[in-house]
């Protein structure tokens, strides 16, 4: 059974921003990429505790292909994704969603 997903406002944001500038790169590529992001979030909501907690309750599933990871918390009934967020960015943006 697969758990309901919520999307933390700016996990929205990021989400959409990295789809476009993906776009920007190459028609297509954002499909791509949404493709990616989303097998990523069913996984989480399918076998929430089977990734690594990253921080306090903060779990994350890397995607593949891009240099993007989903941080996500588990709650009663759902997850929440807290960031979708590139890998060279500074982990403090998405560490303040998890206070």
């Amino acid at each position: 059974m697969s758990l309901s997903i919520a999307f933390h406002r700016d996990a929205s944001a990021e989400f959409i921003e990295a789809s476009i500038w993906y776009e920007s790169k190459r028609f297509g590529l954002a499909r791509e990429f949404i493709a990616e992001i989303d097998r990523c979030i069913v996984l989480a909501s399918e076998h929430p505790l089977q990734y690594a907690i990253i921080h306090k309750d903060v779990r994350r599933v890397v995607a593949n292909r891009f240099p993007y990871s989903v941080y996500f918390r588990v709650e009663d009934h759902r997850i929440v994704v807290l960031a979708v967020f590139h890998s060279s960015r500074d982990s403090a943006a998405w560490l303040a969603r998890a206070l």
